[in-house]
């Protein structure tokens, strides 16, 4: 008996699509019937979901909406919930509570022609390494239904826009790691999903590949197509459109990148700094409207919490030179997302001490 691997390497050559024009333009390929979300309606919401395994929660209470058309992140730690979060999505795993809905309705109970509006990149190669690109396409393709006679153009297009058509003879398993997950995006993106589901996509790959990879999935964006990202890059939540940090299972913030900024922080960061700051410019500062911290962050730095920078700005320049403190400098801070997240995860620790759990 052939293996399954063997039996697709047959149908790849007896069926291998034909070399069609070039055209570099994804469009919508009309294979299937399929439920189409206004922009104003959300792809996902969730209430108050979680994930119980025997005694052990590992998802709980979480709520959230995936506006349609959006990037969506999901943020934190290995081991905080996002690949249980995203089985859930997926429909893998079904919800121990709370209701969830993806394009209207609970996903566990898709059918197929619903499952074919959906897109997923694991986070693990899964494709057959022995097989040519071009193979591990035609069977990615046939899986979701895709004719034979419009599947040839359509791989061509998806493996252009990866940069993978001039190496589409190449077996898979002899591809570079970088190379190996631009054909796992192709082939999710091969069948025009609505909803694009990446598990760590940029996971082990270079900068330079991680930014074509954010560039890709801005465009397809902009087509409105919604994705969910899955990522421990916590920098990456500045591309996204909205976010949701996890941690244990729990949800730590959700909103835009900046909305999660002013959470972490507790309002916008201005800094003032200057040779002959004292005790003097700290006091100045705090007469301020809209001060709501003032602290040192060096010997000639303060970092000033503002409700609004935009305005606090100029008026601290005035409240300091009312005092005679001479500075050189006072200007708007974006904190790195790499200490909003660590301040997100100091105030979660602290409140679980202070609730008297085990952190």
């Amino acid at each position: 008996m052939s293996s399954p691997a063997s039996g697709v390497r047959a149908e790849g050559r007896d069926e291998r699509p034909p070399d069609p024009s070039p055209d570099s333009t994804l469009r919508p390929i009309g294979t299937t019937r399929r439920r189409t979300l206004g922009m104003d309606e959300p792809a996902v919401v969730a209430v108050d979901i979680g994930k119980r395994f025997g005694d052990r929660d590992v998802v709980h209470g979480l709520s959230f909406e995936v506006q349609a058309g959006s990037i969506f992140g999901i943020i934190g730690p290995s081991g905080g919930g996002k690949t249980t979060t995203m089985r859930m999505l997926l429909g893998v795993l079904r919800p121990t509570s709370g209701d969830l809905r993806v394009l209207g309705r609970p996903p566990h109970r898709f059918g197929r022609r619903e499952r074919e509006s959906l897109g997923y990149m694991p986070q693990q190669f899964v494709l057959f390494p022995e097989l040519s690109v071009l193979e591990n396409m035609g069977f990615a393709a046939s899986i979701y239904g895709m004719g034979f006679m419009g599947r040839g153009r359509r791989i061509r297009r998806t493996l252009e826009l990866v940069d993978l058509w001039d190496a589409r003879q190449r077996p898979a398993g002899l591809l570079s790691g970088g190379m190996q997950r631009r054909l796992e995006l192709a082939a999710t993106l091969v069948h025009d999903p609505q909803v694009i589901f990446l598990d760590e996509p940029t996971a082990g790959i270079d900068p330079v590949l991680r930014a074509k990879f954010w560039d890709h999935f801005r465009a397809l964006r902009d087509e409105g197509r919604t994705l969910i990202v899955t990522t421990q890059y916590v920098t990456e939540a500045e591309y996204c459109d909205e976010i949701l940090v996890l941690s244990d299972g729990q949800r730590v913030a959700t909103g835009t990148p900046d909305q999660v900024r002013r959470m972490a922080m507790g309002g916008e960061v201005v800094t003032v700094s200057g040779p002959d700051l004292t005790s003097r410019a700290v006091t100045a500062i705090r007469t301020v409207d809209g001060v709501k911290d003032v602290a040192w962050a060096g010997r000639d730095r303060l970092r000033v919490i503002v409700e609004d920078a935009g305005t606090a700005v100029p008026t601290v320049i005035d409240a300091l030179h009312a005092a005679d403190v001479a500075v050189d400098e006072v200007s708007e801070e974006h904190a790195s997302f790499d200490d909003v997240f660590v301040q997100l995860m100091d105030s979660q620790s602290e409140g679980e001490h202070r609730d008297g759990r085990d952190p």
